[in-house]
């Protein structure tokens, strides 16, 4: 079975993981939360729990398709990961599927691989992206090859369909 890595860590937004996550499953994707520690509990933004399945260490595996990094307040979190930052740019090197979201801009960021690709984000983390390269668009849904980049809860419509296009 192919499989969607969904990341988590404390501050996750709870829509922008869940919603995601149940899609992928109904598309036949076996979804799998992967974290700094497997079998540790991760809480969101508003206190709904998310149990990690897997580490970032080892969990990208030839059977995955997709990569999603949730917003929220988790990305600052995820970003000093650097076993969470190395899955995203072997992901993206390899040509997996690399889905962000709102503030999961900033994981690309640290993984050096917006440079010179067309992206969105949250509007707060825009500079950021510019700065390590990207070409900015305020847009529901930038689809740049495999990289799939979103705005907020309120794009999960477009967002969640250019996913499973570029899947």
């Amino acid at each position: 079975m192919t499989t969607a890595l969904v990341l988590v860590e404390n501050g996750y937004d709870e829509l922008e993981l869940w919603v995601p996550y149940y899609r992928f499953l109904e598309h036949g994707l076996a979804s799998v939360l992967v974290g700094p520690q497997a079998g540790a509990t991760y809480t969101g933004k508003r206190g709904l729990p998310a149990r990690a399945e897997a580490a970032f260490e080892g969990a990208l595996q030839a059977d995955t398709r997709v990569v999603l990094i949730p917003g929220g307040w988790a990305p600052d979190r995820l970003r000093v990961h650097d076993a969470a930052v190395a899955l995203v740019r072997n992901a993206v090197a390899q040509g997996v599927v690399v889905a962000a979201i709102c503030h999961g801009g900033s994981v690309l960021v640290s993984a050096d691989v917006v440079r010179g690709r067309r992206v969105t984000s949250a509007r707060s983390i825009r500079d950021d992206l510019r700065a390590a390269g990207a070409v900015w668009a305020d847009e529901p849904v930038v689809v740049d090859g495999r990289l799939v980049t979103s705005r907020s809860p309120a794009d999960l419509p477009a967002f969640l369909p250019a996913i499973l296009a570029a899947a």
